[in-house]
């Protein structure tokens, strides 16, 4: 992705954070990690991301999603000592569909671009609005989508090692080389 189209998705998530009410600071806002998986789909395929502190031993960030926007399929496995990553999503705005492992729920709320759509395999669906939280054992598959406004989600979570997540889909690239 051109520098330039991140400086506008880092302007839209930090516009975002604002109208709902979550301050950061100048410094935060130039570090917002845009992240496209690699795949040049952002806007379908994507997330916006404050870390707030990410530790050996905790970590807190804010996800920002634009109207249906999609965080792909994956896990977070063990690595060396520790037992892969377990979170908790909160959402603070907007409405957030979290697929996991369990019951597939029929006529899910998901729009998945058809192109990808086997690289997602679990479809057991929970709707998150705000003030709601759902917590994430470590290594469970997963992935999430924004509803129709785009949604904001504060994760909670055991240290974030993100060049070791797991995805479904083999095209993936979760963190930028060079």
């Amino acid at each position: 992705m051109e520098k330039k189209d991140k400086e506008k998705y880092r302007q839209k998530a930090s516009d975002m954070l604002r109208k709902c009410g979550i301050v950061i600071t100048p410094k935060e806002k130039e570090q917002i990690e845009i992240a496209d998986f690699g795949l040049g789909m952002y806007e379908k395929i994507g997330l916006a991301i404050v870390v707030y502190v990410n530790t050996d031993r905790y970590c807190a960030k804010e996800l920002i999603m634009m109207p249906w926007m999609i965080c792909p399929e994956h896990r977070h496995p063990p690595v060396n000592s520790n037992p892969g990553k377990m979170e908790t999503f909160r959402c603070r705005w907007g409405k957030v569909y979290l697929y996991t492992e369990g019951e597939p729920t029929h006529n899910p709320k998901s729009r998945v671009p058809e192109e990808k759509r086997h690289t997602f395999t679990v479809w057991h669906e929970i709707e998150l609005n705000p003030g709601e939280q759902y917590t994430l054992l470590p290594n469970t598959l997963h992935w999430f989508q924004a509803g129709e406004e785009g949604a904001i989600i504060s994760e909670f979570s055991s240290t974030s090692v993100d060049e070791c997540d797991i995805f479904t889909d083999l095209e993936i690239v979760r963190v930028e080389r060079g």
